[in-house]
């Protein structure tokens, strides 16, 4: 199994989960990473807690271009949890280096990867992408929509590369999370019922790894209130602040 962005809360809690599900399948895990000195900490926790392998693969999206440190990456596993959410303020909607950064980590610089490991598979006829996207992707709204759209992007991607490699049989899971508690997110005031453990993500994950889901939401509300946002006419939504 390789796991982009590897010190996301979600991605521990989805390694902890898939390890204790599957004793012995995974022979190493692959965990890529801008911060490898974080990630060493996740290491030791992976081998005190299930006794497996891993190896930390130092990569930046935003600077690094060079694959070939995944040249002998062998697995049937991918899970990407890499993402920044930004400054999604006024300050933030006008400073070029914040949106170019959203747009590198969310979009434009981890496509290229993805598809790396897209390739890799279809070669072996076998394999499951799992991606997280937003409901951010959605409908852009005035709060967020450098980092939504870039989420939108990412999730138009996922769509076209499931449809693809279908016929290859490999499968791709696209992940809406909604809320979630974590670092990324910690100072944000989020509403309890809307807002999802990694815990709970990671079990609702691997239980759509485990059926081979389309596309699910890991809080399932969010599926009726982005249905609402919309179909919220535009002449109406485009005066509201949201």
């Amino acid at each position: 199994m390789i796991v982009l962005g590897a010190n996301s809360d979600i991605s521990q809690a989805f390694i902890d989960k898939i390890l204790s599900e599957n004793k012995d399948k995974y022979r190493k895990i692959y965990l890529v990473t801008s911060n490898p000195d974080k990630t060493e900490r996740l290491a030791k926790h992976i081998q005190v807690k299930h006794k497996q392998e891993s190896e930390i693969i130092f990569f930046d999206v935003t600077k690094n271009s060079d694959y070939s440190v995944f040249d002998t990456v062998e697995t049937d596993l991918l899970f990407c949890a890499t993402g920044f959410l930004g400054e999604n303020t006024e300050e933030g909607l006008y400073d070029d280096k914040n949106t170019e950064k959203i747009i590198e980590i969310n979009y434009s610089k981890l496509v290229p990867l993805i598809t790396l490991f897209a390739r890799k598979f279809e070669n072996r006829k076998e394999g499951t992408i799992i991606g997280l996207s937003s409901v951010a992707g959605l409908r852009g709204r005035q709060s967020n929509f450098i980092y939504g759209s870039s989420k939108a992007g990412f999730m138009v991607y996922l769509d076209g590369l499931r449809n693809y490699l279908f016929h290859k049989n490999v499968h791709v899971i696209t992940v809406l999370p909604g809320f979630m508690d974590t670092e990324m997110t910690a100072g944000l005031q989020l509403p309890a019922p809307l807002t999802a453990a990694p815990q709970k993500a990671a079990e609702v994950i691997y239980k759509a790894y485990k059926k081979k889901r389309n596309k699910i939401y890991v809080i399932g509300i969010w599926r009726f209130i982005m249905l609402i946002v919309r179909n919220i006419p535009e002449v109406i939504f485009k005066k509201m602040k949201m």
